[in-house]
């Protein structure tokens, strides 16, 4: 009778400890980070079009036009892949 008590206690512990666990892994995934300022540099860099709405200078024949906004395409996706590894647990 006693062995069932001991085994009830521990693992009554055991739940406490793992909801603890639970509890604290939820409090660090929901606060903000710094590193989310990252997305601000794509979405200010392409905000304004009359910045780099123009011909010149082209790339390969590519007006800057396009080549400007395909830039900030892969630039975008390094940013956010930074963004992920540095935020992930």
């Amino acid at each position: 009778m006693s062995t069932g008590t001991s085994t009830g206690t521990s693992t009554g512990i055991g739940r406490d400890v793992a909801h603890a666990d639970t509890a604290r892994h939820y409090q660090t995934n929901t606060g903000w980070s710094w590193w989310y300022l990252l997305f601000l540099i794509q979405f200010i860099a392409v905000l304004w079009p009359p910045f780099y709405n123009r011909a010149e200078p082209a790339l390969i024949g590519v007006p800057f036009f396009y080549w400007y906004q395909l830039l900030w395409v892969i630039l975008g996706a390094i940013l956010t892949a930074i963004v992920h590894f540095a935020t992930q647990d």
